[in-house]
């Protein structure tokens, strides 16, 4: 993604909903809400899993609620930062999750 390309929501979706739907244990998120509300489910799973940066999801989720509330550049932004935490965690996470559980 170029620095200048517009981050959607569809996109942070389409990243991540699933890999935190599998930790959340729900159908993955089609909106940008019901994903924040999986990231509050999944961060407290994957902290008692003993995975580390649990710290980060919440994070995101509080810039995704903030994001939900803005428009326009302000919006960007904060879909930016939330999904800059979201980037480099979830697949491996999530991966981490899968092996802790048996899957």
């Amino acid at each position: 993604m170029t620095p200048t390309a517009k981050l959607t929501d569809d996109t942070l979706l389409r990243r991540y909903a699933t890999n935190i739907a599998y930790v959340a244990q729900q159908p993955p998120a089609t909106d940008l809400a019901a994903f924040a509300s999986q990231l509050d489910t999944a961060a407290p799973r994957y902290e008692e899993a003993g995975i580390n940066g649990h710290e980060d999801l919440e994070t995101a989720s509080l810039h995704l609620d903030e994001a939900l509330r803005a428009t326009g550049t302000d919006r960007d932004v904060f879909l930016r930062r939330a999904d800059s935490l979201l980037r480099p965690l979830v697949s491996d996470m999530t991966q981490e999750y899968r092996l802790a559980a048996g899957d």
